[in-house]
């Protein structure tokens, strides 16, 4: 790593970073703060008494001495989990939550991992609670990182302008969240084990939010909700239905508003599973 990038690199980052890369403990063998230590005097340091003549020798008074402190151990930290808590204790956490601000409460405090740790905010959701419509994405961006709400970058206001050509937004009929709350470093695509972990909290949130209908932007969203392995070019378009508290919910996977700004000739398929997406709003 050049020094020019450790200098423009915040220090969260870049511990992160150190962390991923296997940097998990001191180079010696004991532990050591050292701002707390106090140099030690050797021989070769320690301040030289002026030579005093035969007839003062005996009149010396003999000064008191003072041990010298050396350096104070360090107790060890225990060393979190890169992956986090994993799936067993985020389904535990989940299912004690009964309102959607327990809900966040108990993310916010979860051992989400490197990847939670890597992030400046667990992005929970933005928009109206209650809403008849939840759009489900995948994970913050660097924008939605910074700000503390999904889908407010470029790609968010894609979705912004959609939704209004379709006569609806977030302040007044749509609800908005992820499947993992954490920004990955880079922008990268969720590990498998990051979804899996995440997915009891996404399907709580669904779970308390009671939405008439999950669209599920991206295909991270769609498999991991549909629990399937097909692409999202082979899911959008196509009616589904979640299963979640013994409730059967109105689902469909459509194009991330992120991939139709690299696509855009796609735009118009998205246009249109909007459109089938309001008119089944319409008849529930």
């Amino acid at each position: 790593m050049t020094t020019s990038l450790v200098e423009n690199t915040d220090p969260a980052t870049l511990l992160a970073w150190y962390v991923a890369m296997g940097a998990d403990e001191a180079i010696e063998g004991e532990t050591v703060d050292r701002f707390k230590s106090e140099p030690v005097q050797t021989a070769a340091t320690a301040p030289q008494s002026r030579p005093t003549s035969a007839s003062h020798s005996s009149t010396l008074t003999p000064q008191p001495s003072h041990s010298v402190a050396g350096p104070r151990k360090v107790e060890a930290r225990p060393v979190q989990a890169v992956v986090g808590a994993g799936q067993a204790a985020a389904e535990s956490a989940a299912a004690a939550c009964q309102t959607l601000d327990e809900l966040e409460e108990a993310l916010k405090a979860f051992d989400g991992g490197l990847l939670k740790r890597s992030a400046k905010n667990t992005v929970f959701s933005d928009g109206t609670r209650g809403a008849p419509l939840m759009i489900v994405g995948e994970a913050p961006g660097a924008e939605e990182d910074r700000v503390g709400k999904p889908f407010v970058g470029a790609s968010g206001q894609l979705l912004d302008r959609m939704l209004a050509a379709a006569g609806m937004s977030r302040d007044k009929n749509v609800y908005i969240s992820n499947v993992v709350p954490w920004r990955p470093l880079g922008n990268r695509t969720p590990d498998q084990a990051v979804i899996t972990m995440c997915l009891p909290f996404i399907r709580r949130h669904i779970e308390l939010a009671e939405p008439k209908f999950v669209l599920m932007l991206g295909g991270v969203s769609a498999k991991a909700l549909l629990n399937t392995e097909e692409g999202i070019t082979r899911l959008r378009g196509r009616m589904k239905e979640l299963d979640l508290g013994g409730r059967k919910i109105a689902a469909m996977p459509a194009y991330h508003p992120a991939y139709l700004l690299r696509q855009p000739h796609l735009k118009s398929f998205a246009w249109r599973d909007l459109l089938a997406v309001k008119r089944t709003l319409a008849s529930l």
